[in-house]
């Protein structure tokens, strides 16, 4: 019972404290965490500025740890426990978003729509953040591919091409 009561003490303090997750021009936040999607499990990191009250642009760059070796047939040639070389794991792109936490009224939520190009693709990002105190607060963000550059057709090119999903902690740098 003590530590259910401790909890609830825990999550209401840091929902009363919680401060402004998006604050306009010159905001700037850096999000880490980690990355899932078919085929492997990674990292990422992205940093977001502000140029507006509802605008801002940002770079975010992934890396793939743990990605599934393959073996099999693929496009009429044999592979046999084939491992992604680093240019397969990695993507950076740089994005925009439409920070909308002044228009949902809640100054600790942030929920942002953008867009982005990178390096494999153009794509589209859905995210959120929610901070419990001035500095600190969590994120999530689904990205998509819109339209590959290639269609080389390469054994690991759907690593950086597909829908991910991301979930970590958000640090604000104002």
């Amino acid at each position: 019972m003590k530590k259910i009561i401790t909890l609830l003490f825990l999550a209401s303090f840091g929902l009363t404290n919680a401060q402004q997750a998006f604050s306009g021009k010159g905001d700037a936040k850096i999000n880490v965490g980690i990355n899932f999607q078919d085929g492997g499990t990674g990292i990422q990191g992205s940093a977001d500025f502000g140029l507006g009250e509802n605008f801002s642009y940002g770079f975010v760059a992934s890396y793939l740890l743990g990605v599934d070796e393959f073996t099999g047939i693929y496009h009429g040639n044999p592979y046999y426990e084939e491992k992604p070389e680093f240019e397969d794991r990695f993507d950076a792109k740089f994005r925009i978003n439409a920070n909308l936490c002044s228009v949902i009224g809640v100054d600790q939520l942030d929920i942002y729509p953008g867009l982005s190009l990178g390096l494999r693709n153009f794509g589209g990002h859905v995210g959120g953040r929610y901070f419990f105190t001035d500095g600190f607060g969590l994120f999530t963000e689904i990205g998509f591919p819109i339209a590959k550059y290639s269609d080389n057709d390469k054994v690991f090119d759907h690593l950086n091409n597909q829908t991910t999903f991301t979930i970590g902690a958000s640090f604000n740098l104002n």
